[in-house]
Order: structure tokens, then C-alpha cells, then sequence
């Protein structure tokens, strides 16, 4: 029988592994220990959260992702192959670590084939549809949810909305936003209004945006005016895109991305006097990259990820995709 002792120390080992050897060295102590067969329903969960951590701390290049789901298929065949009851923390670990390998046709099978559902396991296929473009999938998934009688949290809401943001649906948004403190009781943060100035930029909405911005009961960030900056980016508007930009430029001064969206925006509305003076601008305050930044290679497209950064075009995705790690708890 395993001590309590023994399960926070294990839970300690997962909780903190930096590397896949790491994990290699806490699975072979429980295989050699028996702890594994006699608990398995405590293990395998918080092995797969390790998993899908690591992946994601790992940045999710394309072999990355292979290897990360690789391990993770070897926990799931386990789970089969032993026939061990899936309980609701097991399928929340195999959907969310399916969805974030890119693989979100078997997560979705999984959690409609998981007799046990909890608040996170509903999170993980939200974020799952969402952050794969599925916005109308991930609408339905909501809104069965709610019929089900689970409470949203923060999360879910996220999830939506970033699913709303990629189907175009702004009406919804604007239903489900409203809906949040009035409704459920979920209080509004800083990423939800971000996810909305983005949501309303991509549709041209801009002036929606700043009103809503300039209504928030909190002062805005570098996401908050990022997102809307983003949607000046697309759309245009130079005044509110320079109020944008000098928001940014005061919430991260060392941000460079702001200079050259700022010269896109004036590239667009023809302002080539101003594009020069942006430029001289940048080149005079000798603006510096963030430290933290890394280069991935995904369907012959190369993105690059720097730390802190608000202007990425898929910002919403990236946020709503790291906002959830930590979120699946481990259990002891």
C-alpha cells in the first residue's frame, strides 16, 4: 500500500520534471516499486500532465509534438491494454494532451467516449476545438456543457471566445462576454477583454474595441491594446492604432513589434512620410528584442515565438493555450 508520504513525493518528482529523462527515471521507480499496478488511476493522470507540460514548455515544434504524443500514446495503450477504469482526471489528461499534439479528431472521441467528465475535462476540448479553428464546434461544446449543469470558469469562457474569434462570431461573443459576471458569476480578466479587442479587431471593429477598452474597470495591457493594434494592423484607423501603439509602448517599452506594425499601418494608409519617421524612431531608441525567443517550423511555415509578445497574429490561440497549464491540478 502506498503511503501518503510516497504519493506527494512521486507527485513532487512529476510535478517538477524539466526533461523527458526525468520522467524516464520517476517511471521506472514505479514500475520497479508495484506502485504503478496498484495505483494506476492515481499515477497515469499527473504522468500525462507531466506530458503535456513538457510538451508545451517544449514549444511544440513538429518533432516534438511526434515524441510528446508518442509518450502519451504508450500511457493511453496502457490504460487499454490493462483495462483501468478512465475516471475523469485520466480522460482530461488524454484529451488536453491529444489536443495540444494536434491531434483533435481522437481528442474529441476521447471525451465522447469518456463515461466521466469534470469542469477540466469540458476546458480541455473547449481549448482543444478553439485553438484548432473549430469555432463552431467549440461553440456547441459550450453550450453542451451548460446544458449538462457544469459550471463555466474562466477557462471555458476563453476557450470560446477565442473559438468565436476564428469563426467570425460576434454576436455571440459580444452574448457570451456580457453573459460572464451577469450570468455565471465569472469574473472578467484582463485575458477575456484581450480576447474581445482582438476578437472586434479582427472584424473591423475597432471603435467597439476602444470603447470597450476605455470602459474596462481595469487599465488595460499590453494584450488588451495589443489585440486592438493587431486589428488596426488588418483594418486601418491610424489614430486609434497610434493610441494603441503609445498604450503598448508604455506597458512594454522595449518591445520592438509595436515599431513595425506602427510602420505596416502607416505603409497601408499610404503615410510613407510617417513610415520613415517610425523607422528613425525604432533605429534612434535603439529598441531591443525580448531575451526570451525561438523559431518553429510547422506545415513549411516558420513561426517565431518571442517572450511577452502581444502582436503575434495568433496571440489569442498562444495565451488561451498556456493559460490552461497548471489549470490541470495534480491530485493527490
Amino acid at each position: 500500500m502506498i503511503s501518503a508520504m510516497e504519493k506527494q513525493l512521486i507527485l513532487s518528482f512529476l510535478k517538477h520534471c524539466k526533461s523527458f529523462l526525468q520522467l524516464y527515471q520517476v517511471h521506472a521507480y514505479v514500475i520497479t516499486t508495484g506502485v504503478l499496478n496498484e495505483h494506476p488511476c492515481f499515477i497515469l493522470p499527473n504522468m500525462l500532465c507531466t506530458i503535456t507540460n513538457l510538451a508545451a514548455a517544449n514549444h511544440m515544434t513538429a518533432s516534438s509534438s511526434s515524441h510528446h504524443l508518442e509518450q502519451g500514446r504508450a500511457v493511453h495503450d496502457y490504460v487499454v491494454q490493462n483495462k483501468i477504469r478512465v475516471d475523469s482526471f485520466l480522460s482530461t489528461g488524454l484529451v488536453d494532451l491529444y489536443a495540444k499534439c494536434g491531434c483533435i479528431e481522437t481528442a474529441v472521441q476521447i471525451f465522447e467516449t469518456s463515461a466521466e467528465k469534470n469542469l477540466f475535462t469540458w476546458n480541455a476540448v473547449l481549448v482543444g476545438l478553439a485553438v484548432h479553428g473549430h469555432g463552431g464546434a467549440c461553440l456547441d461544446y459550450f453550450y453542451r456543457m451548460l446544458k449538462d449543469g457544469v459550471q463555466p470558469d474562466g477557462v471555458s469562457f476563453l476557450g470560446v471566445l477565442v473559438g468565436c474569434s476564428h469563426a467570425g462570431l460576434v454576436s455571440e461573443a459580444r452574448k457570451l462576454f456580457e453573459s460572464m459576471e451577469a450570468v455565471y458569476g465569472v469574473p472578467r480578466e484582463l485575458k477575456h477583454y484581450g480576447c474581445m479587442a482582438d476578437l472586434l479587431g479582427r472584424a473591423g471593429l475597432m471603435r467597439e474595441a476602444l470603447e470597450m477598452i476605455e470602459k474596462m474597470p481595469i487599465e488595460g495591457d499590453v494584450y488588451v491594446w495589443g489585440g486592438l493594434l493587431a486589428g488596426c494592423r488588418k483594418h486601418g484607423l491610424v489614430e486609434i492604432a497610434e493610441e494603441a501603439a503609445e498604450r503598448v509602448k508604455k506597458s512594454s517599452p522595449e518591445d520592438g513589434g509595436v515599431y513595425s506594425v506602427m510602420v505596416d499601418v502607416y505603409a497601408n494608409s499610404d503615410m510613407w512620410d510617417d513610415v520613415v519617421k517610425m523607422r528613425t524612431l525604432r533605429m534612434a531608441r535603439k529598441v531591443k528584442k525580448n531575451a526570451g525567443c525561438s523559431l518553429i517550423k510547422l506545415n513549411g511555415m516558420t513561426h517565431e515565438f518571442i517572450a511577452g509578445d502581444a502582436l503575434h497574429p495568433q496571440t489569442d490561440e498562444i495565451y488561451t493555450v498556456l493559460s490552461t497549464l497548471g489549470n490541470h491540478q495534480f491530485e493527490a
